[in-house]
């Protein structure tokens, strides 16, 4: 089937660019991804994807006494089976990924 129907979207410039860049690296134009988008949600009679509020970060003050002590046992595992890494190498990443 011939393409004639134009699709004119504003989107902020930098999701544009990181979107193109991941489908360049693909091989596929942006024009592909959005007929497969399109098609997606016409398969899944919906977006293919849950459109939800994430889950609010852990927060102390909420916890139970038997959450906290679970949580807590999680941090000690880690720290006995060495999954742990020093919180200065952990902001110097985030600080290299943002360019801070």
């Amino acid at each position: 089937m011939a393409k004639s129907a134009n699709l004119y979207a504003r989107i902020e410039p930098e999701v544009k660019e990181q979107a193109e860049t991941i489908l360049n690296a693909l091989g596929i134009p942006a024009s592909n991804a959005i007929t497969m988008f399109y098609k997606q949600i016409i398969l899944h009679r919906g977006l293919p994807f849950d459109v939800k509020l994430p889950d609010p970060p852990m927060n102390i003050s909420r916890m139970t006494p038997e959450q906290l002590n679970t949580e807590l046992e999680k941090g000690y595992a880690d720290i006995q089976a060495e999954r742990t890494r020093p919180a200065s190498e952990v902001f110097a990443d985030i600080r290299k990924e943002h360019g801070v």
